[in-house]
């Protein structure tokens, strides 16, 4: 907790007690108040108590160890591909997804009030690189900091005039900055997709479509993963999701992150999993859950 800037820790300090009084309603997020994962969990559940961590491994941590009932974690981007490495981070935390959230990501320039004139910018990396062409035009020099909302509070709680931040406008709000400018992202299709964690799955309600999130390693032979891949298109199994990482350090082995509609239970699905399992070293299942967004 000592790691926020001073502006934030006293809000820091407030939703963490609140938190702490109702742990079923909390909901746990990565950042400052105020961070774009405040904003997405208070869309995805307007009556969760928000509890703010300063990491993805703090956030799932509240989880495990029962101070909140869930976790919100961004885990890509449209601009910027992967946010949150949740295939290292879930498969040994114990926990589970339950839901996914997608949500429009708007940068706000903000500063302390005055005409001074604005020299650098400070925000999360990937923030930063999604205003990359605003930043030049506007001659502003981009400073990285741990995220945006902590960006905007360590600009509140200094004395350097020209420093302005880009956060979300609701930390403008929250730290007592002026919104200078809405709209600073340099594409208007930014969205990330935040799934939501538990210590339980949660059976999807009966007619909606599903997704299921699962990774898996296979065998070390040649043609093994096309071969893994062949029974979801012979089952008809539509895989909108499908990445691949390396675990350790000998590069021996490559594992994989996947997406597909359906979930366990559905014929196809059983048919389709039974053969990658065959395959495979390991298939480790992360969730099912409602699909938030079509796909296709």
């Amino acid at each position: 907790m000592n790691s926020y800037p001073p502006a934030a820790l006293a809000l820091v300090e407030t939703f963490t007690a609140a938190a702490a009084a109702d742990p079923a309603r909390a909901i746990a997020f990565q950042g400052a108040p105020g961070a774009n994962s405040h904003l997405a969990a208070l869309e995805h559940d307007a009556d969760a108590l928000p509890l703010p961590c300063f990491s993805f491994e703090d956030a799932i941590d509240a989880v495990r160890e029962q101070r909140a009932e869930r976790a919100i974690i961004p885990i890509e981007n449209s601009l910027h591909g992967r946010v949150a490495d949740i295939h290292f981070l879930l498969p040994e935390s114990g926990l589970l997804i339950v839901a996914e959230h997608f949500m429009p990501i708007r940068h706000c320039l903000m500063a302390k009030p005055g005409e001074a004139t604005l020299a650098t910018a400070m925000s999360h990396p990937q923030a930063l690189g999604q205003c990359r062409r605003t930043l030049r035009t506007r001659g502003l020099l981009p400073i990285a900091y741990a995220d945006t909302a902590a960006a905007a509070a360590f600009v509140a709680g200094g004395d350097d005039p020209s420093a302005a931040a880009i956060a979300p406008r609701l930390a403008a709000d929250l730290y007592g900055l002026e919104a200078i400018e809405d709209g600073l992202e340099d594409a208007g299709h930014n969205m990330t997709r935040f799934v939501v964690l538990a210590r339980e799955g949660r059976d999807p309600p009966p007619g909606v479509p599903v997704m299921t999130t699962f990774i898996f390693e296979v065998k070390n032979i040649p043609a093994a993963l096309y071969k893994a891949m062949g029974g979801f298109a012979t089952n008809g199994v539509n895989m909108t999701k499908l990445e691949s990482y390396q675990q350790g350090s000998s590069f021996a082995a490559t594992e994989f992150f996947a997406d597909i509609e359906g979930m366990p239970g559905d014929p196809a699905v059983d048919r389709a999993l039974e053969e990658l399992a065959f395959h495979s070293k390991y298939v480790r299942l992360l969730g099912s859950y409602p699909q938030a967004r079509k796909r296709g």
